[in-house]
């Protein structure tokens, strides 16, 4: 039996029942850009043990899946955004369309439905403490939120996009 699954393009990529798409050589293909975007496809292919040509394809095909991206992880501060901040969002109603709400906010950089103090929460980055109170201006007129709490990031100390693959 064939399972049609999004892909992350738009089209939609069929996986038979008992293929997994990420087999051991898809996880070390991963593995190996988490910790360098930018590696090259050949030195990905000599540490899996596959050519420049097969990596390429297998990319391509995990990026089509939606199973990952390539991106420039940026450091706020530098780009002029000093401030973030996790705000803990209490709602009423529609969870799922609040939360959509809350990701067209551009300021808004993460955005995840919860299971606890708060139905969601979301990570935002910020100009400085007048905008992140713009934010949270905005964030408390959408319709279904009844109350933010702010948790204002005052040192980093860990960031981290390489947790390997299961």
């Amino acid at each position: 039996m064939a399972q049609s699954t999004p892909a992350g393009n738009g089209r939609r990529i069929t996986v038979r029942e008992g293929h997994s798409l990420l087999d051991d050589v898809a996880k070390q293909i991963i593995e190996q850009l988490q910790e360098d975007g930018r590696r090259p496809y050949a030195a990905i292919g000599k540490a899996v043990g596959l050519s420049e040509a097969a990596v390429r394809q297998r990319v391509q095909r995990l990026l089509d899946a939606g199973v990952m991206q390539i991106v420039a992880v940026t450091d706020p501060l530098q780009l002029g955004f000093p401030r973030q901040a996790m705000i803990g969002v209490r709602t009423t109603g529609d969870l799922q369309a609040i939360a959509d709400r809350l990701a067209e906010l551009d300021e808004c950089s993460y955005v995840v439905i919860t299971a606890g103090s708060f139905e969601i929460m979301a990570e935002v980055v910020c100009r400085n403490d007048d905008h992140l109170l713009e934010i949270l201006q905005r964030i408390r007129t959408v319709e279904g939120v009844l109350s933010t709490e702010a948790f204002v990031y005052l040192k980093l100390r860990k960031q981290t996009y390489s947790w390997g693959t299961a």
